[in-house]
């Protein structure tokens, strides 16, 4: 059917995954178990989607993003190419974290820029503008445009 999804021969699908109608999901990247994907979003290459992921319609992930169990996405969110999302807050290799996530909301129309990081625990807010390079540290309201290390606001978007 002309708008089924997507998947390049490359990427792996797991059970238990959704994924909406005209996605795209491009070359080397993993769909974990439980994920939901919605409608016509894309998946650069080498996008990693976790375990028990929500992402929502006409999201646009570009390359080498890996979106973390704990992490949930609104619908149109533009997440820049290698962005980074944390769920642990104390991260430690000798140590289980037994499923326990941090979460993390991308709130709907948000957009994140090229290698920004956001910490865990914390919400970007609609329509919000996460700068290139930025480090989130705290909430993002609505509609602010963050930027530096750690983020801190510096303008807001216009509706």
């Amino acid at each position: 059917m002309p708008n089924d999804p997507y998947i390049h021969e490359s990427s792996y699908v797991d059970d238990n995954v959704v994924i909406g109608a005209g996605t795209k999901v491009w070359h080397f990247c993993h769909i974990q178990s439980g994920a939901r994907i919605g409608e016509n979003c894309s998946l650069g290459q080498n996008v990693n989607i976790g375990n028990n992921v929500v992402i929502g319609n006409g999201v646009r992930i570009q390359n080498n993003v890996s979106v973390y169990e704990g992490v949930e996405i609104e619908d149109d969110v533009f997440l820049g190419p290698s962005c980074v999302f944390t769920n642990v807050l104390m991260p430690r290799a000798d140590r289980s974290v037994n499923g326990k996530y941090e979460k993390t909301l991308v709130r709907q129309g948000a957009s994140l820029g090229a290698n920004c990081t956001i910490v865990c625990g914390h919400t970007i807010g609609r329509r919000a503008l996460v700068a290139a390079g930025a480090v989130v540290t705290k909430d993002v309201p609505d509609y602010a445009i963050v930027a530096g290390v750690p983020a801190k606001i510096i303008g807001k978007v216009e509706e």
